[in-house]
């Protein structure tokens, strides 16, 4: 996942049309990252550097953070040597993953001097240097002293040095025999891993991209190094100038890679082929745009999960705390439905009672209400007396009657609220952004699972149903919680809409604006796969949704938010879409 050197050198063209541009602002948005807002013939263009270990890079961005109040000292430096500098190159050395920005700019006497940035892309190393024309620190974002590094010391005033280097090839200009020379060096020094060996041998090359080359010489299987022969050697080079001509070329094929859980696991210059069908694959034009979604998304998917933990934890536990109740509930259920042996029993001792004796243990009598005049026994509290007994067996008669019109409807209520827990969970596992967790985290205070803090705060901002448009031109509305759900379907439909819901799965309502038409069967179908997918069944290959018109949807009186009740639907099995389908047919708000 780390951006390479390779990777970098695509992101240097894609700066170079910079050149020329004067810097009109520098932000600093966090501890590490800086925006430097440039003015080119082109337009206005925000170029983000970070250091930071988890997501170093160097790109042309359209997200911006929200900047502090006060901007820090390095940035206010910053804004000092580079105000309305003019970016006069951009350079790397191989593929080393440092850029070096060189700006011209007037200092506090008028004359014009250069300026540069040491853009370090190097994992938990990473850095941005400033330094002069001389090549003497000016100050970094990550001060390095002794006490941190013995090797290179990062501080004002000294002189800058490259980070030590270790000698190997650039794809962009070694020969085939070069590389299977290398090869055969790598292994008479240790058989190890290809991968790990084709690391070694070139300079800025990720691991992502050996493992692929290694997958394409070995049609989609395993090579190791000691295998190697002159046939795979020429297919794994073919492989590697394949991806020399693509940098050469312009004609990278940037990738994103989700697995299954839509985190976000890795990112390429080249199509990867190498997890199958274990990774979904999303593309873009450009290195930037590539950056910009991998480390956006992922940073608010962390974010996501880091502000919804508690809330996880408690649906998790209000679920299984309801679970074990309904199972003891079911369970007291199944025994009251042994009351009538219980009625019978009270029943043989009044007719019996002419001879029985208090200190009985049992007695044994003939069931009369059978035909066949079966023999039972029944058994007797000796301390009792028989009539005592008889209202006993009458008293856990009526109990067990009683239980059983309690339980009955206590199971049903425990159901539904389980049931309105797993939508509460099944919709937070879908919000993607932290104004919908605040939304679900409203709902549970106004529902009673979670307590609102004594701040008075402004209510969270309301976003509108995901909109979609069928293949016939339909309009089409997925609720992102059970309180859109609600509106959506009661408030916002037409009675001739159609609705659309998964059957007995929790999901989102699905609402299909027909206009008084009669949508046909493919639109029907479109919006019962978007129903699948915004649903807890999205990962099923067929999924049952009902649809029926909004006309016979009904909300019972006092009911749990997304909880309706209808009549007369259809049901249609269905495969969800994928999410980068889903992605790509998300109509914009208006």
């Amino acid at each position: 996942m780390a951006l390479d050197g390779a990777f970098l050198n695509i992101i240097k063209s894609e700066l170079t049309p910079l050149i020329g541009g004067r810097v009109e602002k520098i932000y600093q948005p966090s501890r590490e990252e800086i925006i430097i807002a440039m003015r080119t013939r082109q337009g206005a263009v925000k170029v983000l550097i970070s250091a930071s270990a988890s997501s170093a890079r160097i790109h042309i961005t359209e997200n911006t953070g929200e900047n502090p109040k006060v901007p820090p000292m390095f940035c206010m430096l910053m804004r000092k040597h580079l105000n309305c500098g003019k970016l006069v190159d951009i350079r790397q050395d191989g593929m080393e993953r440092i850029l070096f920005l060189d700006f011209e700019a007037v200092n506090e006497l008028g004359d014009v001097v250069t300026i540069t940035l040491a853009c370090e892309i190097m994992g938990k190393y990473s850095n941005l240097i400033m330094m002069n024309q001389q090549g003497k620190i000016i100050d970094s974002l990550k001060r390095v002293d002794g006490e941190m590094s013995r090797e290179r010391l990062v501080l004002p005033g000294m002189m800058y040095s490259l980070p030590p280097r270790r000698d190997r090839l650039n794809i962009l200009d070694c020969s085939a025999e070069v590389i299977i020379s290398a090869l055969h060096k790598q292994r008479d020094i240790c058989d190890m891993q290809l991968p790990k060996a084709l690391i070694n041998i070139f300079e800025g090359i990720s691991p992502v991209i050996a493992r692929e080359w290694v997958y394409i010489a070995a049609n989609g299987g395993d090579l190791a190094l000691s295998e190697l022969d002159e046939t795979s050697e020429n297919a794994l080079v073919s492989a590697i100038f394949s991806t020399r001509d693509a940098i050469r070329n312009g004609e990278c094929h940037f990738t994103v890679l989700r697995d299954s859980d839509g985190m976000m696991k890795d990112f390429s210059f080249i199509d990867i082929c190498q997890y199958g069908e274990l990774m979904s694959k999303r593309t873009f034009e450009t290195a930037g745009k590539t950056l910009d979604y991998f480390y956006f998304e992922r940073d608010s998917f962390s974010r996501i999960k880091q502000r919804s933990g508690d809330m996880y934890r408690l649906l998790q536990n209000t679920e299984e705390r309801i679970s074990r109740r309904l199972a003891t509930q079911r369970q007291e259920l199944e025994a009251a439905a042994d009351r009538e042996v219980l009625k019978l029993k009270g029943d043989l001792i009044s007719a019996n009672i002419y001879r029985l004796e208090k200190g009985m243990g049992s007695f044994e009598a003939e069931n009369f209400y059978d035909e066949a005049l079966p023999t039972i026994r029944i058994e007797l509290d000796r301390r009792l007396t028989p009539s005592q007994n008889m209202q006993k067996y009458y008293a856990d008669y009526r109990r067990a009657d009683t239980a059983e019109k309690i339980l009955t409807e206590q199971i049903a209520k425990g159901e539904e609220e389980l049931r309105y827990i797993e939508s509460v969970s099944d919709a937070l596992s879908r919000a993607d952004g932290e104004d919908e967790i605040a939304e679900l985290r409203e709902e549970l205070a106004e529902q009673g699972y979670l307590r609102r803090s004594g701040k008075k705060s402004k209510p969270p901002k309301s976003h509108p149903p995901i909109m979609f448009k069928s293949p016939d031109g339909y309009s089409i509305a997925v609720g992102r919680n059970n309180i859109q759900n609600d509106k959506l379907t009661l408030k916002t439909a037409e009675k001739t809409d159609i609705w659309l819901h998964t059957k007995d799965i929790p999901g989102s309502h699905v609402i299909i604006f027909t206009h008084g038409t009669n949508p046909p069967e493919e639109t029907i179908r479109f919006a019962a796969r978007l129903a699948a997918y915004h649903s807890k069944a999205k990962s099923s290959s067929q999924v049952p949704v009902d649809y029926v018109p909004v006309k016979l949807v009904k909300k019972p009186a006092g009911s749990k938010p997304g909880k309706v009740i209808f009549t007369g639907n259809r049901t249609l099995y269905v495969t969800p879409f994928e999410a980068d389908e889903i992605a790509k047919m998300i109509e914009p708000n208006k």
